[in-house]
C-alpha cells in the first residue's frame, strides 16, 4: 500500500516524458506521433468541450480544431508551464467558451438550465423556479443584475466583464459574489 503513491507518480512521470516524446516527433512532422497524441487526448479535450457546449456536434469540432492548431502549431505547447493534458483541457475549454459567445452573444433567462434538485423533472416545479429566479434578479440593483448575466448568461470572466462595462475588477466581483449570495439565500429559504 505503501508503494502505490510511488508507483502512481512514476506513471505520471513516464506519461509527462511520453508527451514530451510525442511532442518532438510532432515538430519534426511525423503523422504517426499526432495520431498517438489524438488517441491519449482526444476524449478529454471532447469532454471538457462537452460540457461547456452541451452540443456533441460543438464539441467535436472544438475537438478538431484544437487538434489541426497542434499539428499546424506544435510549439504552442511549453512543457515548462505545465502538462499536456491540461494544456489541451485548457484550450478546449476557452475554445468552447468563444464558440458559445459567438454562437448566441445573448441568452434568454428562460433558456437556461437550472438545477434545483432531482424533483425538477415536473413543468409546473420548472416554471416556479425559474420565476423564483426572475423574482430574485428584479430585486437586485441593475449594475448587480447585470454583472451576473454577463457572467452566467453569457459566459464572460470577471476580467471580460470588468473592460466591457468599465468598472473596477473588485466592484465585478463582489456584485457577482453579492448576487450569488441573495440566491442561495432565497432558494434556502
Amino acid at each position: 500500500m505503501g508503494m502505490e503513491p510511488i508507483r502512481q507518480s512514476a506513471t505520471a512521470r513516464g506519461d509527462v516524458a511520453e508527451d514530451m516524446r510525442l511532442v518532438a516527433r510532432l515538430r519534426a512532422g511525423d503523422q504517426q506521433a499526432m495520431s498517438e497524441l489524438y488517441d491519449r487526448y482526444a476524449r478529454v479535450v471532447y469532454a471538457v468541450a462537452l460540457r461547456v457546449l452541451q452540443e456533441a456536434t460543438a464539441a467535436e469540432d472544438v475537438l478538431q480544431d484544437i487538434f489541426l492548431q497542434l499539428w499546424r502549431n506544435p510549439d504552442a505547447f511549453d512543457a515548462s508551464r505545465g502538462s499536456l493534458a491540461a494544456w489541451l483541457a485548457v484550450i478546449s475549454r476557452h475554445r468552447a467558451i468563444d464558440r458559445l459567445r459567438k454562437r448566441r452573444p445573448e441568452l434568454d433567462i428562460e433558456e437556461c438550465v437550472i438545477t434545483g434538485g432531482p424533483d425538477l423533472g415536473d413543468e409546473t416545479e420548472r416554471n416556479l423556479v425559474v420565476e423564483k429566479v426572475r423574482s430574485v434578479l428584479a430585486e437586485m440593483n441593475p449594475d448587480q443584475r447585470r454583472a451576473l448575466e454577463l457572467a452566467y448568461f453569457q459566459g464572460l470572466t470577471h476580467t471580460e466583464i470588468a473592460e466591457k462595462t468599465g468598472e473596477p475588477l473588485g466592484t465585478i466581483k463582489t456584485r457577482i459574489r453579492t448576487g450569488l449570495q441573495l440566491l442561495r439565500t432565497r432558494f434556502a429559504g
